[in-house]
């Protein structure tokens, strides 16, 4: 980070935490400086649903559907969150769960609201409560006896010491850490603007590789699939069906789990593409008789039915593990390279293939589906000449990915460094 001057004289906090700030700060409790606002929406909903972000503060609610939205009676006691007001998340506060409003509207009525007394620059307390070293005390004081419902008490927060630098020196911190913040969000926006190039350019090559192959003179055939295009000659387009034993996992039924033959087996969220999560997984019950049936085995594919469906990743550990129903085993029975049927998958989904020929979104591919689901078969051994390739592939774009995530990592560590720098009177900006 950039060298910055500090301020001439400091004076002990008299907090720990806080240590040693600019003799001429004031140092008061955030009951002296916020007043908690009780106003709910009643009969008229104020604005939009608005949700604390971590890393952004207070913004519009994004719903995946209208089926999640609230109706307008279940609305009547929600919060209400007017511009300039800071909003809080007690149970969050650990994640910067809080932040100053540039929005009207509403949030869950087990959140808080506050005005902000004319002393205080909201964009600078926005700053100085989100920083990382308010973060920490805050993570002090939560209370709880699980980790998901830890809060901080409403008296121990109305106690926590806000620093009060004069209103001008407010006012240039939050037009310089303004200034340096969008500064450095503008590199991470192009970082990550990277990230998604490469994503974009490992699509196009898994497309090429799994529909024409690795030879450009390769004389091609209509596949009569409209979203693969054209083949190889010699390629055939066949339904899994016919190429694999594609089975749906066991049925989850807390009720009848005994204890007596208990196994751990996958679910849906452990399956993420290219790699399956194997801590932690939960038990069920599996009888000997049904070990064959629900059971993984090095080569197979699990495959997701739900969520995103088709998202897929290769089991290859020897280890025995499980599946429930959220989860398709597919076992490659003619010998094809279980790496070729991953990038299969991977390319379909890319494509929206499971989306069916009107566009209307299946939220489930069924067993039914997926075996009836054609894919392009090269010989088996040009599949794993094709999957050879995408793997190496697939490891320089892993590592390219992985050096820019780094960078952006940096990034915002140097942005919540240079934020609790400035706010707490680290440096003199």
């Amino acid at each position: 980070m950039t060298t910055f001057p500090k301020y001439e004289r400091y004076k002990d906090s008299g907090v720990e935490w806080l240590g040693e700030v600019p003799e001429h700060w004031e140092i008061a409790p955030v009951q002296g400086l916020f007043e908690m606002s009780p106003e709910k929406n009643g009969k008229s909903i104020v604005g939009e649903m608005l949700s604390i972000s971590g890393y952004r503060g207070v913004e519009p609610k994004r719903y995946e559907s209208d089926s999640q939205k609230r109706t307008q009676d279940q609305l009547a006691d929600y919060r209400v969150v007017r511009k300039g007001q800071l909003a809080v998340n007690t149970m969050w506060l650990n994640y910067a769960g809080l932040g100053v409003s540039d929005h009207e509207g509403h949030m869950s009525p087990a959140y808080r609201a506050y005005s902000i007394r004319p002393k205080l620059n909201g964009r600078y307390a926005h700053h100085l409560l989100r920083s990382s070293l308010y973060v920490e005390a805050y993570t002090g004081l939560m209370q709880g006896i699980r980790p998901n419902s830890m809060q901080i008490k409403n008296e121990d927060f109305k106690k926590i010491p806000v620093l009060v630098p004069p209103k001008p020196e407010q006012d240039r911190i939050v037009a310089f850490l303004d200034r340096k913040t969008a500064e450095i969000d503008a590199l991470i926006a192009k970082k990550q603007r990277q990230i998604d190039l490469l994503d974009e350019q490992k699509a196009i090559l898994i497309n090429r590789a799994v529909t024409r192959g690795l030879n450009p003179n390769a004389k091609l055939k209509p596949s009569g699939i409209e979203w693969i295009g054209e083949i190889p000659a010699h390629w055939i387009i066949a339904p899994m069906y016919s190429r694999c034993d594609v089975r749906l996992g066991k049925m989850l039924d807390a009720a009848k789990i005994k204890g007596k033959h208990l196994q751990p087996y996958l679910r849906n969220t452990d399956v993420q593409w290219f790699k399956i999560n194997c801590l932690d997984l939960p038990m069920m019950d599996f009888r000997p008789e049904e070990y064959e049936r629900y059971s993984v085995k090095s080569g197979d594919l699990v495959v997701c039915e739900g969520g995103e469906p088709g998202r897929a990743a290769l089991w290859d550990s020897e280890e025995p593990c499980f599946f429930q129903k959220a989860l398709h085993r597919v076992r490659p029975m003619k010998g094809d390279d279980p790496r070729f049927l991953l990038y299969l998958f991977r390319n379909a989904v890319t494509m929206s293939a499971f989306s069916g020929v009107d566009k209307a979104t299946i939220a489930h591919l069924t067993g039914e589906q997926l075996r009836r689901f054609r894919f392009t078969f090269p010989p088996v051994a040009e599949q794993a000449g094709i999957a050879d390739y995408l793997d190496d592939a697939q490891t320089r774009f892993s590592e390219a990915t992985q050096k820019i995530e780094s960078h952006i990592q940096s990034l915002q560590t140097l942005r919540s460094t240079l934020i609790a720098h400035a706010v707490t009177g680290r440096i003199k900006v």
